[in-house]
Order: C-alpha cells, then structure tokens, then sequence
C-alpha cells in the first residue's frame, strides 16, 4: 500500500500553467499563423531537452525556448525579428493559469506543495510571482540545480532533497505522460492530471458535492495514476 503523501509537486508548464496561453500574442505578430507557430514551439522545445539530456550538453531552458523559437519560426517561414522574439519569450513569464488550478492548490494546502520544472530560475520566478502562487508553494524547483532536464532521476530526486520529505511520501503531478512515468520510475508516487479532465471534473463536483470528502491527492481532485 503507498504510504501517506505529504507533499504534492507539480510539473509547471502544460500542468498549472497553459503553455498555449501565448497563442493570442503568436496569432497578433503573425495573423493567421498562432496556432501552428504555438505547437511547433512546444514541441521543438521539449525535443531539444531531450536531445540536450542525451548528449550531455545542457543549456538552461531560457535558451531552449529561444531556440525553439526561433526554428519553429524558421520552419513556418515567419519573419522573427528581435522585437518580435523578446516580445515571445516575455509571454512565458505571463502564461494563464489554468482556471481551476488555483482551486485545486487551495484544496490541497495541507501538503506541503512545490513545482519541479525544466524551467529556469529566471523563467520560472516571475512566472510564479506573477500568478500569484509565491506563497501557495513551499518550493519552486529548477532542473538548472543539477544542469539535465526531465525524466532524468537527477531531476526527481531534488523534490525529497529540497523538502525534506522521503520520495515515497512526495505526490508527483504532471499532464505528460513521459513525465509521470520518470517520476514513477524514480518511486514517487506519480500521478496523471490533465487540466481539460480536471476543470470538468471540477465543474461536476461542485454542481454535485460529495459528502464526507477525504482530504487528500486522489479524493480532493480525482487525480488519475497512469495504468
């Protein structure tokens, strides 16, 4: 039987936080081309963390996302002049939110929580400042402590080192499968919550509370453990 959590982490981008946020700022520098430019983007930018990973060569992830950037721009055939590019990589210290995230932080202020990210520092402090969140969260931790990126165990291990809590009693939540199945395999308790899932599970709980609620990961937000 797992033992008891005591601290709930969570991936940052594409889990509180809505990476595609910037879509509306892709789509007003390059009409009709946010979509497609917003995609390539996240995609290329976790590629080349994994591809940075493999061959030991690490830059932080300002740098990846830049990069990313600036390929994806290259291949859609976008004219990324440097205006431009600031205005882009300024959008990741503002991405959304998801709206029930906040919610599900205040539902689980029991645990200690913390964020273990590919994100920088400098990416990752304004964002949470931002949101609002600095004092929701016990730890904002960056992969830049141990220079390799996600789902290296490296990255996992800093989420007990940093809190204080033994790995088996620390929740890891994240929206990426790949990045579930790292933690998993690092023996934290990995957990599988999708924002689209979450926010309609969330609507239908509050039209139908739930008597007698547990408090704790799974019951306070169904959260789902991969197969």
């Amino acid at each position: 039987m797992p033992a008891p959590l005591k601290a709930l982490v969570f991936d940052a981008y594409g889990t509180l936080f809505d990476v595609y946020s910037v879509v509306t700022l892709c789509d007003s520098l390059f009409p009709g081309r946010g979509t497609p430019l917003s995609q390539l983007w996240r995609a290329k930018q976790l590629e080349y963390t994994w591809l940075r990973s493999l061959m030991g060569r690490y830059a932080d992830f300002t740098a990846v996302t830049r990069d990313a950037l600036e390929h994806a721009c290259k291949v859609l055939h976008l004219a990324l002049d440097a205006k431009n590019s600031a205005q882009l990589m300024a959008a990741y210290n503002h991405l959304a939110l998801y709206p029930d995230a906040r919610d599900a932080l205040d539902d689980l202020s029991g645990f200690k929580l913390a964020i273990l990210s590919n994100g920088s520092p400098a990416m990752l402090d304004p964002l949470v400042k931002n949101a609002g969140l600095t004092d929701v969260l016990s730890a904002v931790i960056s992969v830049d402590a141990v220079k390799i990126f996600k789902p290296d165990p490296r990255v996992y291990q800093l989420a007990p080192d940093m809190l204080g809590v033994d790995k088996a009693e620390i929740g890891f939540v994240s929206s990426n499968y790949w990045d579930t199945v790292g933690a998993e395999k690092f023996r934290l308790q990995s957990i599988l919550d999708q924002p689209r899932r979450r926010a309609s599970r969330c609507a239908r709980r509050r039209a139908r509370p739930r008597a007698g609620q547990t408090h704790g990961a799974i019951a306070a937000h169904e959260l789902t453990k991969p197969a």
